[in-house]
């Protein structure tokens, strides 16, 4: 290759190695994985940059209301029934079979259907919206509570077209280009920074300015990714009214509506976090306890662009029965999540220090154990997400499913029993995260070594 004939031979070689030579399917998920880390790490600095700078032109109080109502909102991903997770299986797999027409099939309906579902739900929140009263759901006075009001209305809004916009962003990573929707991802957030600066230099903190510009920026963005990808890249998958079939709707479903209860059980678990923080101890505490998962949220981050490829890779490997191909990828994965168990607890060692470096001094008090727990809960959804890619790239889920019935009653009674009986403040909520993930910690990882190992039965349903 022309890039690489002027570097050393050592050089040369470890790059013709890791990039050029060995398995198809290995190689394209390392040059996403490269282009990932690339674009990821911009998107990681934009994040840290955009906290201080936030919190400082409304206050901590007022970001914690927004990051509380955007966490509540965003149990509007109910409506999805699991569509897009669903679609995201069936489409690499009409890929894998080159089955272009079948793929189209599948894209238009999907677009026509959430798109349907998502206006209608958005009708009725607005209309619904006039009777919410957000003062007694985010403990807050009822000056703060008009205000919340409004912002609720542009941020539902912004939920409901992203939902849909980001059908494309699936449709990428199913054809195993994840680096390509981190891009996206990455000039949406960039856009954000740049109008919030703007916010700070010519406005006064708003909660409602606030909200218009970290919500109008992903919009625009996908918008203008979907005109270019249906006329280039994706152009044979284009959406159209008479490609979307209804009958293809309850094929989607079929794997979708498990994923739904799994989604369901996941948005409980992990959506209401900031809910159950700012109805017992105030929204200051919601920004407190954000601080710290921002920056734990780096090692999260990290992972889930190196696993990011992976769930559509294991669809097209399990379909070809390419069983080794899966096995040696979920070791290398482990090993990689031991380096960055290591490098999480340095980060735990130094947080302290690098609050006050970040946000300033006695701006936000960030407890210890709250770092802690934010730790353990970071480390552990990124061993999760080794096995849990393999099940849902495999289709394996109602395994899943069952488990995910019972997992947000211990999240909910646990964070219930240590806020009202044993006092652990919002560490309760951390606590009771981890203790709840009784699938991903405990009976994936034994699933996926069973159904690699041959085995059947309840495993591989």
């Amino acid at each position: 290759m022309i890039v690489t004939k002027y570097l050393p031979k050592s050089i040369n070689d470890y790059y013709d190695g890791f990039f050029v030579k060995g398995h198809p399917r290995s190689l394209e998920a390392k040059r996403n994985i490269a282009g990932s880390f690339l674009i990821k790490g911009v998107s990681i600095a934009i994040s840290l940059v955009m906290v201080p700078m936030t919190i400082n032109y409304v206050n901590p109080s007022q970001y914690g209301i927004w990051l509380t109502l955007s966490s509540i909102i965003a149990w509007v991903s109910f409506f999805d029934i699991g569509f897009t997770n669903g679609f995201r299986n069936k489409f690499a797999i009409a890929l894998s079979e080159g089955n272009t027409l079948l793929a189209r099939h599948y894209v238009s309906t999907t677009y026509l259907t959430l798109s349907a579902i998502f206006v209608t739900v958005w009708i009725l929140f607005c209309i619904s919206n006039f009777w919410i009263d957000w003062g007694s759901i985010l403990n807050i006075d009822s000056v703060a509570a008009s205000e919340v009001s409004i912002v609720a209305i542009i941020v539902f809004t912004y939920f409901c077209m992203q939902f849909v916009l980001k059908i494309l962003t699936t449709i990428i990573t199913a054809d195993q280009k994840p680096a390509t929707a981190s891009l996206i991802d990455t000039l949406s957030q960039i856009l954000s920074l740049v109008l919030i600066f703007l916010l700070t230099k010519y406005t006064r903190g708003s909660l409602i300015n606030l909200s218009i510009a970290l919500s109008v920026s992903p919009i625009i963005v996908l918008v203008i990714a979907s005109f270019w990808f249906f006329s280039h890249n994706y152009k044979a998958y284009k959406p159209s009214l008479k490609f979307a079939k209804f009958n293809y709707i309850k094929d989607l479903l079929n794997l979708g509506f498990i994923f739904f209860i799994i989604q369901i059980a996941g948005i409980i678990q992990y959506q209401t976090t900031n809910f159950l923080i700012a109805h017992y101890f105030g929204t200051y505490e919601v920004t407190s306890y954000n601080i710290a998962y921002k920056y734990f949220s780096v090692l999260g981050m990290a992972f889930s662009i190196l696993i990011l490829p992976f769930w559509s890779a294991v669809t097209e490997a399990y379909q070809k029965s390419d069983i080794t191909w899966i096995i040696e990828a979920k070791n290398k994965y482990l090993k990689i999540w031991m380096l960055l168990l290591i490098f999480g607890l340095s980060m735990l060692v130094m947080s302290s220090r690098v609050y006050d470096l970040w946000i300033g001094k006695a701006v936000v008090n960030i407890p210890f154990q709250v770092s802690l727990w934010t730790f353990i809960f970071t480390i552990s959804a990124a061993f999760t997400s080794i096995y849990v890619s393999i099940t849902n790239g495999i289709g394996a889920i109602r395994l899943q499913f069952y488990i995910c019935m019972i997992s947000p009653v211990i999240f909910l009674g646990t964070s219930y029993l240590f806020i009202k009986y044993f006092s652990w403040g919002i560490t309760s909520i951390l606590i009771a995260s981890v203790l709840s993930n009784i699938n991903g910690i405990i009976v994936a990882p034994i699933q996926c070594n069973k159904i690699l190992k041959g085995q059947k039965g309840i495993w591989i349903k």
